[in-house]
């Protein structure tokens, strides 16, 4: 197996359409792996919390499910030792549904349409990103009034693990 390419050499919105679609006519990729997200929610689901930190994105970018996922992991983990896991809820808001593909001879970003002379000729899929516009909600982190600092601190954790510039409103 290939060792997985950085995050930037997928950053940038310029592939072609290859959203995986749940009707099988639509779909130019016939076959796409599983988001590697294991889980949308985390911490107490059912409790209503005061305050909500809404990590926005600042510019247009695409975003690797492996990288959404270590975020929600490394938040998860930080939360649930500074607060306790019944005192916040953690919602990844970004849904990878865009397929990034490489042509193995010619590795790189561009190169999933190797040769301008084939319809359709589509590299082989490599993994999921989500696509995420200017503004777009990343993460949802919900925490009672006590709370806040430390649900800042996750969000400057998740951040960091994202690799792109966000913003944290709290509402």
């Amino acid at each position: 197996m290939s060792k997985l390419r950085p995050g930037r050499s997928y950053r940038e919105m310029k592939i072609p359409y290859t959203r995986k679609s749940k009707y099988k006519a639509t779909n130019y990729v016939k076959m796409a792996q599983s988001p590697k997200i294991t889980q949308y929610h985390s911490g107490n689901s059912k409790q209503s919390f005061g305050r909500s930190i809404i990590l926005i994105s600042e510019r247009s970018i695409q975003i690797r499910d492996n990288a959404i996922e270590a975020a929600r992991i490394v938040a998860n983990k930080y939360l649930t030792d500074n607060v306790g896991d019944q005192n916040f809820h953690l919602i990844v808001i970004a849904y990878p549904h865009q397929i990034i593909r490489e042509h193995k001879l010619a590795t790189g970003a561009g190169a999933d349409r190797f040769s301008s002379g084939m319809q359709k000729s589509f590299g082989k899929p490599i993994g999921l990103a989500a696509r995420i516009n200017a503004g777009g909600r990343i993460f949802e982190i919900h925490v009672g009034e006590s709370h806040l600092s430390q649900a800042k601190v996750a969000a400057q954790k998740i951040s960091k693990k994202l690799g792109i510039g966000t913003k944290a409103v709290i509402i």
